[in-house]
């Protein structure tokens, strides 16, 4: 099942990361990932890009899921922050103030500036999708021990 032809909330655990990987979707576009200890209830297992996650997960592929639509609605400048991150290649990293180099209309010599820097990556609303993990100094949607792990399938 494609994102594009269902709407619903998705899980499957993942011995990889001690917890289950969940999205939501609507639409054909990806309205959050999380990473619970227990599914929704009402989650079903079965989906493509489930499947690519674990493809990802089992370090069978190295997806960089650009292809795959995500709902920011985040504040412009979060999202043009976002937008930045998902072009981080797997297994690059950078830090902070080069993503905030990399993104219209952020000063990287700004504190405030940096600050939304932050704030966008510690609201993503789909990591491991959009790959905050990437960002070295900067903090992940993503529970710690999640990021660590993701990172580490990574080799960053």
């Amino acid at each position: 099942m494609s994102a594009d032809e269902v709407s619903g909330i998705f899980a499957r655990e993942s011995s990889y990361l001690d917890r289950y990987v969940q999205f939501g979707v609507a639409s054909g576009r990806i309205l959050s990932v999380s990473f619970p200890e227990r599914p929704d209830e009402e989650a079903e297992s079965d989906h493509d890009l489930l499947d690519r996650i674990f493809d990802y997960l089992d370090g069978v592929t190295d997806d960089e899921f650009e292809d795959v639509a995500v709902a920011l609605t985040v504040p412009t400048v979060q999202r043009r922050v976002l937008e930045r991150v998902r072009g981080i290649p797997y297994g690059d990293q950078i830090n902070v103030e080069t993503l905030a180099r990399m993104t219209s209309e952020v000063d990287h010599t700004d504190e405030d500036d940096l600050n939304v820097v932050r704030t966008a990556l510690d609201e993503n609303p789909a990591p491991l999708l959009i790959p905050d993990h990437r960002v070295r100094d900067g903090p992940s949607a993503a529970p710690p021990a999640v990021e660590q792990k993701l990172r580490s399938l990574e080799g960053l």
